[in-house]
């Protein structure tokens, strides 16, 4: 195929059909109507010698050749992009721009929302989405879903996207302070951690369990698990009145001060946590990325240096 005869505002289009499998929809992103996207696909069969869209009942599907295009299309639009937007530099105080990052609670709680607050001062004019966590972070970098993906380097321990530590965090065993199961005040006996009904924190459908409790099951520790919930932060407020114990990361619970629940030494050891962000190696040298990185780096390393573990 020869470029020097392709218009290359047809790849813009054939990107916006690849990801949204429509012609009408893919229309809209790009500002066509959609008899101009019709004519611009017809093209773009001709040009790769493939009908790239097909119907499968009443919805549109790829191509084998259509879906191998997704990846190489898309780094390629995208340093076009990234070179046009940097020929006049990043100033984050004056230039609108947005980024998606996929976090846990726990990580919005501790370190994104201090990143709000600081973006809110120095560049107004930036938009931050925050979206749950993915049983599939590298898919969210591949095909762009997020800007950044922070995550425990413990779940992607041979990612080959760059990456870099944010946050590291210890487990405590919380429970209410007038629970049952603190034989001594501050203290949980390792037969009461045992025999306690424990909450457990675990994502989707098939409630994959915190890092502490794939742990603990590793270990063959045994515990009776009487009650699950996808959300971290929601953890501390459901053990109020109850005699129910949980493993939980220590900032979440200094951070949400829940009035009755404490945290305490738990009596298995238990690796600490480390949160570290991953990102698509063909936003490594964007300026703006670069800087949204910087931020995210330098929250991180106020936080770490400046809470105290609890003895």
């Amino acid at each position: 195929m020869n470029l020097r005869g392709v218009d290359l505002n047809l790849l813009v289009v054939l990107d916006a059909l690849l990801r949204e499998k429509s012609v009408s929809r893919a229309g809209e992103v790009v500002g066509l109507s959609q008899s101009a996207t019709s004519a611009a696909l017809s093209r773009l069969r001709d040009l790769f010698h493939d009908p790239l869209l097909v119907r499968v009942g009443r919805q549109l599907a790829l191509t084998q050749n259509a879906q191998n295009l997704i990846e190489p299309l898309k780094d390629a639009l995208s340093k076009v992009q990234q070179t046009l937007m940097q020929q006049g530099g990043f100033d984050p105080r004056q230039d609108a721009r947005t980024f998606t990052i996929s976090a846990s609670d726990y990580a919005v709680l501790v370190l994104l929302g201090p990143l709000v607050k600081r973006l809110e001062a120095e560049a107004p004019h930036i938009t931050l989405h925050l979206i749950p966590r993915s049983h599939d972070p590298e898919r969210m970098l591949h095909e762009d879903l997020a800007d950044v993906v922070i995550e425990p380097s413990e779940l992607l321990p041979d990612s080959d996207f760059p990456s870099e530590p944010l946050l590291s965090d210890r487990w405590l065993c919380a429970a209410d302070s007038q629970s049952k199961v603190f034989a001594k005040p501050g203290k949980i006996s390792m037969e009461a951690f045992l025999n306690s009904p424990h909450l457990a924190y675990g994502i989707g459908p098939d409630r994959q369990l915190n890092l502490a409790d794939q742990h603990l099951a590793r270990e063959g520790v045994s515990r009776r698990i009487a009650v699950t919930v996808e959300s971290f932060v929601l953890v501390p407020f459901l053990l109020r009145r109850t005699n129910l114990i949980t493993l939980v990361l220590e900032r979440a619970i200094s951070e949400l001060g829940v009035s009755g629940v404490i945290g305490v030494e738990p009596p298995v050891a238990l690796p600490d946590i480390h949160e570290r962000m991953f990102w698509h190696p063909r936003h490594t040298s964007n300026l703006a990325h670069c800087w949204l990185r910087g931020c995210l780096r330098e929250t991180a390393a106020k936080i770490q240096a400046g809470t105290a573990l609890i003895g």
